[in-house]
C-alpha cells in the first residue's frame, strides 16, 4: 500500500508500483472500439503506461495532451492512457482533442490491471479510480522507470519518463 494525496488529502493505494528492472505484470484492457488491447499486443515494442483518474479533469487531460504530443518523436514506442473512464468517454475526448499518436484503454472491466500496477485508490474521495503513474516498459517487457505522481493533482514527470526511452 502507497500513500499519496488528493489536494493535500491522504489517499491510500492497493499494492505497488512494478520495480525498475522487474518484468512488467501483462494486462488486458478495453480500446475505445471495445476490443481488448493485451499486453502481447505490443509486444517488441517500448510501453508508457499513463495512468490517471479520469479524462474529465483538467490534469488528467492536460497529461493525455502533452503525452500524445511526446510520442509523435518515439521510435518504437507506443504510449497507453489508461483510466477508468468509459471506452465512449475516451474516444469522444480523443476525438474532440485530436488525439491520434496514442491509445486510449480502459481499465473498467480489468481490475486485476489496478491491482498488478498498484494504482487502485481505496479510500479518499476518488476511491475506486486510479491514481495517476506513469510506467515505462522495454522492448523486452522490464519496467524502466516508474513514477507514482505522490499529489493527484500534480502532473506526472515527463522528462523523466522520456529521458528512459532516448
Amino acid at each position: 500500500m502507497e500513500k499519496i494525496t488528493f489536494k493535500g488529502t491522504p489517499v491510500h493505494t492497493y499494492g505497488k508500483l512494478p520495480k525498475v528492472g522487474s518484468q512488467a505484470p501483462c494486462f488486458t484492457l478495453t480500446r475505445s472500439d471495445l476490443t481488448e488491447l493485451y499486453c502481447h499486443d505490443l509486444k517488441g515494442r517500448r510501453i508508457v503506461l499513463n495512468i490517471f483518474p479520469s479524462l474529465d479533469t483538467s490534469v488528467c487531460a492536460t497529461s493525455v495532451r502533452k503525452f500524445n504530443e511526446l510520442a509523435a518523436s518515439l521510435d518504437n514506442t507506443t504510449v497507453v492512457a489508461v483510466s477508468k473512464d468509459l471506452p465512449f468517454a475516451q474516444s469522444r475526448f480523443c476525438t474532440t482533442e485530436g488525439i491520434k499518436n496514442l491509445i486510449a484503454a480502459s481499465a473498467f472491466r480489468s481490475p486485476e490491471f489496478s491491482k498488478d500496477y498498484g494504482v487502485e485508490m481505496v479510500d479518499g474521495p476518488l476511491a475506486g479510480l486510479l491514481a495517476r503513474a506513469v510506467v515505462v516498459i522495454d522492448e523486452n517487457g522490464k519496467v524502466i522507470h516508474a513514477e507514482l505522481v505522490p499529489e493527484i493533482a500534480q502532473e506526472p514527470n515527463y522528462e523523466a519518463a522520456i529521458k528512459v526511452l532516448k
